[in-house]
């Protein structure tokens, strides 16, 4: 349908019909406003979005976006003018109006407006590139407003009264308040385009079963789940009552300290639940350290709740994902969310549109940290403080699950900076060190010198001792090494194997082990967290007591055997990678040695975090906390820099690369024909490798990898891929500082 020439559009499309389809700019500005008001009412900074939304298109009144809009989508080709070829700039203008109307206050709807496209900018010029937000609103750039008719707005988009409500935190919170409103600009910017451009699409994001349907069905697992009155299942009975009766507790931050195999993933999954309907929550967000142990966790919940679960993660099998659940990808909008600590964690502090679209849908949520204990050090202090931020201003409820608890209350080291940790933490469990006890399945063996190492051949022999024996060690390089010395049938795994050949080989152990078939395992510590095997005997090379403990996890796991399991740490010919795993292996051996210890305890355990946190050189590696703060009480804040800087695994030192496995010849041949494509690039992320840049400049160099597409790197040499071992390279190339 058409309307007069005089209407300003916000967006056209043509119909199979090849009829054309007119998207009103006022229609949008008002939709997008009244979208984001909604989604902002959560933390009662409705007036402040709604606003956003009301602007943040006011350059597409300007007769130059018109014309381009109509030009490049071949609605009036008549409308072409000479020089508008390029893109027009219709996000400045907002953001200029914003800082006319309300002086210094514009500031915050100016980052917003001048970010809905191209994410939160930051105050100054840094090193990310990008034009930053001072530049944009300087008088050489009023033009971008003065070149709009102000009569082509209705006035009542052009004319709004400043905002009443507060922000949210204070300066020190600004940014995090900022990001949330600018979450919900651009996801009501998006969902109102999409109405307009497929409303199949949008009609395809509704249907999720409520929270009290899904703890009927919870409920219902629980109940027909087969459990033998053994004295494991009667602790993890009590767990998970304990968990539903602490439910109706204050929101807050709780933590659950439960030993390996203490039945964590349900007891809190119950808590979470029941504290999310009481409480009125609206969603829950499950966070795990590792791609590698996702699967497990979200296959557990999907025999569950079935479709109503999202995975956000990069090994997601795409054949796991219908078109609601991609799409909820996008802004976490379904009960149910299960994503990685990098994913959740870095989209907290990021700048992109697209890992902001979904912050304002952590509001009011329940989230359980799994594992909490390997949250990174060097990025503590920021993330303790936005954990604050969420739980005292967004209606968020933690609960750190693990059964290595880490000690993140707040401290003072003398001649460093106070740590602002999280405090006021509800333990959930009555008596952690009783349950402890209670729990006890293995006996730990620590050698008498924990300065001598012993070569792997003498820990290959005492392997061979055993029929089934898991040994975990701290290099990649190591894991070969040893792997080559033991009996034929012996099983590697490592980070080396992409993500489906690991995949199907823990399938394989699991079955092994439940069959009661022998099977000797050599890991890297991938297999700590999360993995559910059931070892008589683990080895472990010497590591950090928090590593020591999730390998004893792995060990007579369901309490099956006659006595106790045996876990027996090994000091390994080459130290733990320089770093933090190193760091982490001496301060075990300083509390180690001496005078007997009991290795599980939860004391020593206590002993080893302070260690950690205190030696550490910084917990904000990278002035994340100054890159927000500092200047944010004048609105000025770098947030693209910040972001930036937040990366919880550091990508830049690697290169991926496609391997072939399992058959994925087709995948690979469809890549190089047709290019990427998201299904198609998801299904292939189950069979890329990360290796050390140097390794893929030797690899590149003697033709044994190529680039299928730009930017794109796959293997060509058919010995580069054991099925054993994963990626091989003459002379075993694996550098020394690679832990997984």
């Amino acid at each position: 349908m058409n309307t007069n020439n005089n209407t300003a559009l916000a967006h056209v499309r043509q119909d199979q019909g090849n009829i054309w389809h007119e998207h009103a700019l006022d229609t949008h500005l008002r939709e997008v406003g009244r979208r984001a008001d909604e989604a902002a009412t959560t933390f009662d900074s409705a007036d402040w979005a709604r606003l956003a939304g009301l602007w943040h298109d006011l350059g597409k009144y300007g007769n130059e976006f018109q014309h381009y809009i109509k030009n490049v989508t071949g609605y009036a080709a008549e409308a072409h003018i000479e020089g508008l070829a390029g893109r027009v700039d219709h996000s400045t203008a907002g953001a200029i109006h914003a800082i006319r109307q309300f002086g210094k206050i514009g500031h915050i709807l100016a980052y917003l407006i001048a970010g809905h496209h191209t994410g939160l900018p930051d105050w100054s010029a840094s090193e990310t590139g990008g034009r930053a937000l001072s530049a944009r609103l300087s008088p050489e750039q009023d033009y971008l407003l003065d070149r709009i008719p102000l009569q082509a707005i209705p006035a009542d988009i052009l004319n709004q009264p400043q905002p009443s409500t507060r922000p949210k935190g204070g300066v020190e919170g600004l940014h995090l308040w900022l990001r949330m409103l600018f979450s919900c600009l651009t996801d009501a910017d998006f969902l109102d385009t999409e109405a307009f451009m497929d409303g199949k699409k949008a009609i395809t994001r509704t249907g999720y079963s409520s929270l009290p349907k899904l703890l009927n069905a919870f409920n219902n697992y629980m109940a027909g789940k087969a459990r033998t009155d053994t004295p494991v299942n009667v602790i993890r009975s009590n767990i998970l009552n304990r968990c539903r009766e602490k439910a109706r507790m204050t929101p807050g931050i709780f933590s659950l300290s439960v030993p390996t195999g203490g039945g964590k993933t349900l007891s809190g999954t119950a808590f979470a639940l029941e504290h999310a309907i009481l409480h009125q929550k609206h969603r829950i967000i499950y966070v795990i350290p590792y791609t590698s142990i996702i699967e497990q966790t979200a296959n557990i919940f999907r025999s569950i709740f079935g479709d109503n679960i999202v995975e956000h993660h990069a090994n997601l099998d795409p054949d796991q994902e219908d078109a609601r659940s991609r799409l909820a990808t996008e802004n976490w909008d379904a009960p149910i969310i299960v994503t990685t600590s990098v994913q959740f964690f870095e989209s907290l502090f990021a700048a992109r549109t697209s890992r902001c679209r979904k912050l304002h849908n952590i509001v009011n949520s329940v989230i359980v940290l799994d594992e909490v204990q390997l949250l990174p050090p060097e990025f503590l202090q920021p993330i303790t403080d936005v954990m604050n931020l969420l739980v005292q201003h967004y209606g968020v409820t933690f609960l750190l699950s693990t059964a290595t608890q880490p000690v993140l209350s707040s401290f003072h080291t003398f001649g460093a900076q106070p740590f602002r940790g999280l405090d006021n933490v509800y333990e959930i469990v009555d008596n952690p060190d009783a349950l402890y006890q209670k729990l006890k399945r293995v006996e730990v063996r620590i050698p008498d010198d924990l300065t001598t190492p012993t070569d792997w051949q003498n820990i290959a022999d005492a392997l061979k001792k055993h029929s089934t024996v898991l040994c975990i060690v701290n290099r990649r390089d190591d894991a070969r090494e040893l792997y080559r010395l033991m009996p034929k049938g012996t099983v590697h795994l490592s980070a080396l194997m992409c993500g489906e050949h690991r995949s199907r080989i823990i399938a394989n152990i699991k079955a092994r082990l439940e069959r009661n078939e022998p099977v000797r395992v050599i890991s890297t510590q991938l297999v700590e967290a999360g993995v559910d095997f059931d070892f008589p005997v683990v080895y472990r090379a010497l590591a950090g007591l928090d590593s020591i403990a999730q390998a004893a996890g792995r060990c007579n796991r369901e309490g099956k055997q006659n006595g106790l399991g045996k876990v027996v740490v090994f000091i390994p010919p080459k130290p733990a990678p320089p770093g933090l795993l190193r760091q982490a292996a001496q301060i075990s051996i300083s509390l180690l040695s001496g005078k007997d210890k009991d290795v599980l305890g939860r004391d020593l355990a206590r002993q080893f975090f302070e260690h950690l946190y205190t030696r550490a050189p910084t917990l904000d590696k990278h002035d994340i906390y100054a890159l927000l703060t500092q200047d944010a009480g004048e609105g000025a804040i770098q947030f693209r820099t910040a972001a930036a800087r937040f990366r919880l695994i550091d990508d830049s030192a690697y290169q991926t690369i496609l391997v072939c496995y399992g058959g994925n010849e087709t995948l690979l041949g469809q890549l190089k024909k047709e290019g990427p494509q998201r299904w198609l690039m998801r299904k292939l992320q189950r069979y890329a490798v990360n290796l050390p840049r140097h390794v893929f400049r030797q690899l590149e160099a003697k033709n044994d990898v190529f680039q299928i597409w730009p930017g794109i790197y796959a293997q060509r040499s058919t010995t580069l891929y054991d099925d054993t071992l994963g990626v091989i390279t003459d002379g075993g190339i694996t550098p020394d500082n690679l832990a997984i």
